[in-house]
């Protein structure tokens, strides 16, 4: 469970919106419904490409829901990656309420729909967390096989961006979510790439690099110079794209 704080200051779903979403997009988006092991259904797509080398399970960050991150889906489509990205309980036509423990299973249900329904291998399989997302994708990570891990605007744990933002004042304690990624690293021995905008006016870059350097190696740190958090890709353009095309393949076997 999670506190009316959690509700109000960390997670903030948009509804869904009815429409063709596939021919808005000219994606081929195939909508999946599946369940967590708590029993909350949710719905992400599942977006082929053809010849992909691997497939990106994407765990999306703390605000708005899928329908959000098409424009960047139909890049990584195009450059041939595939993806499989899902809303969290509460997001979207999900199911639900939003909760850490509850987005660590919806992401572990969504693993293990790639793995055991869709049959794709976990050597196949790179796990990409964007944001609040990224605390996500390493949990996931920390607990299943995988070719590899992408971090992308991470921070190191709600604690570090209350430090941060309030003055050195414990303002984490006034929530219950806590997103400790960095601790989770420390059980994670996949390939990783941490990016991140130099002009992050929200999850600063240092907080990328504090991530970075308490990864374990093989990784990797990509800073995209110009981009602000939710521009990262859009500033980055074809050669942040091209760098996490590269990742995939490196580690996608």
């Amino acid at each position: 469970m999670s506190s009316f704080l959690d509700q109000f200051l960390v997670y903030h779903p948009a509804a869904w919106i009815d429409r063709d979403w596939a021919r808005a997009s000219g994606l081929p988006l195939e909508g999946v419904w599946f369940e967590t092991a708590d029993g909350v259904r949710l719905f992400g797509w599942y977006v082929e490409a053809r010849a992909a080398s691997g497939v990106l399970l994407w765990c999306h960050g703390n605000a708005g829901n899928i329908i959000h991150r098409l424009e960047n889906l139909a890049v990584l489509h195009r450059i041939g990656i595939s993806v499989f990205i899902f809303d969290y309980r509460g997001y979207g036509r999900s199911a639900g309420t939003p909760s850490e423990e509850g987005l660590y299973a919806d992401a572990t249900a969504a693993y293990d729909y790639l793995v055991r329904t869709r049959g794709v291998p976990a050597t196949r399989l790179v796990l990409f967390g964007r944001s609040l997302g990224a605390a996500v994708a390493a949990d996931v990570a920390s607990r299943k096989p995988a070719a590899g891990l992408i971090l992308e605007s991470p921070f190191p744990s709600v604690e570090a961006i209350a430090r941060a933002f309030y003055f050195g004042l414990p303002a984490h304690w006034l929530v219950d979510a806590r997103y400790d990624l960095q601790e989770r690293l420390k059980k994670i021995s996949v390939p990783i790439l941490v990016v991140h905008g130099d002009r992050d006016s929200i999850i600063p870059v240092e907080m990328g690099k504090q991530v970075y350097e308490a990864a374990r190696p093989p990784k990797a740190l990509y800073i995209v110079p110009g981009a602000d958090h939710n521009d990262l890709y859009l500033v980055g353009g074809q050669p942040y794209f091209q760098r996490l095309k590269q990742f995939v393949d490196e580690v996608v076997r």
